[in-house]
């Protein structure tokens, strides 16, 4: 029997050429090995303001995207997570096996309430929620980042204090470390991650970037004055981050490209760069217009939320008998 993976991206902001080479490039490899549970976690996203029109065309946008890079409706299974109603019924009953110290200890909800004077109560109880996406699966192995750990943790914790406090029902997840694409950083600020949330958008490369607007990026990317294309992370941020692209997206080591490069400046290899960003996004891009365009997306989301109903009832039932909720038919 396969081992399950859950896994729940924001319907917010667009997503990068480094979510791409750091995830989601891998979800093809993933579902191969494992069964597979992707999420577009809409529920989460509305712990912040958002607009409505805008979130429901992110929540499509993220779903073609998904299928775009690969995912496979046979061997996965993507769904909306506002359509299955047990992970707003499961968190509540999380809710009230979790305690506000846990809550108030989240460095996210310290990081993103800090010197606000107005937080949602959802804000704080993101946690639990998180920890119904992933329980209600009976899941194995999360991948996640360093910046969910914490999260994790407070999962795994649940799920052993509901075992141990009323029944044994759930299994108890793992975090799972892939094996991590390249961290790709900002093309502007190479000391930092390349994010969606990034207020210069000259710093990212979107997946939905048309090729003009890729190499116009590119060619502006920050580098330094020497003009060697070496990799040198302390040294060369800026030329190390576009080999790292450049190496993750052919697959040829840092060193194939240096000896490759050994006689070329920075615009060369800038140039060279673009037109292999490029060549690996168009194909996606016209499979994501295709499927946002296309009947066959509502289709695998609805027989996606199917397939999650059944399986996240069978555990919501187990948990709600656990509580003692609702009646017992004789």
């Amino acid at each position: 029997m396969k081992k399950i993976i859950f896994s729940g991206i924001q319907p917010s902001g667009d997503l990068t050429l480094g979510n791409y080479i750091g995830a989601l490039k891998q979800f093809g490899q993933f579902q191969d090995e494992f069964d597979c549970y992707y999420c577009i976690v809409d529920e989460h996203a509305i712990t912040v303001p958002q607009d409505r029109l805008q979130l429901r065309k992110h929540i499509r946008s993220l779903a073609a995207l998904y299928l775009a890079v690969g995912l496979d409706p046979k061997k996965s299974t993507l769904f909306v997570q506002s359509e299955v109603s047990a992970h707003a019924q499961a968190a509540w009953i999380l809710q009230c096996n979790v305690y506000i110290g846990e809550l108030e200890r989240m460095t996210q909800f310290k990081d993103k309430s800090a010197g606000k004077a107005g937080v949602s109560a959802g804000l704080l109880t993101y946690p639990p929620l998180m920890a119904a996406d992933i329980l209600l699966y009976q899941t194995n192995l999360v991948p996640v980042g360093e910046d969910q750990k914490q999260h994790i943790e407070l999962t795994r914790d649940l799920a052993i204090r509901f075992n141990n406090k009323h029944n044994e029902v759930f299994t108890v997840p793992e975090m799972y470390v892939p094996k991590q694409g390249a961290r790709v950083m900002s093309l502007q600020e190479p000391s930092k991650k390349m994010s969606k949330s990034d207020e210069n958008t000259k710093g990212s490369i979107y997946l939905l970037d048309p090729p003009s607007t890729i190499t116009k990026k590119i060619k502006s990317a920050v580098t330094d004055s020497s003009g060697i294309i070496a990799y040198d992370k302390e040294n060369k941020p800026g030329i190390s981050n576009l080999l790292t692209i450049y190496s993750a997206l052919t697959g040829k080591t840092f060193k194939e490209l240096e000896n490759e490069y050994s006689d070329k400046g920075y615009g060369d290899f800038k140039n060279d760069l673009a037109e292999v960003v490029v060549a690996e996004l168009t194909p996606i891009q016209e499979r994501y217009e295709y499927y946002l365009g296309s009947e066959e997306l509502d289709h695998i989301l609805d027989e996606g939320a199917e397939k999650a109903r059944i399986k996240a009832g069978k555990t919501l039932r187990k948990m709600e008998n656990a509580m003692g909720l609702g009646r017992k038919r004789r």
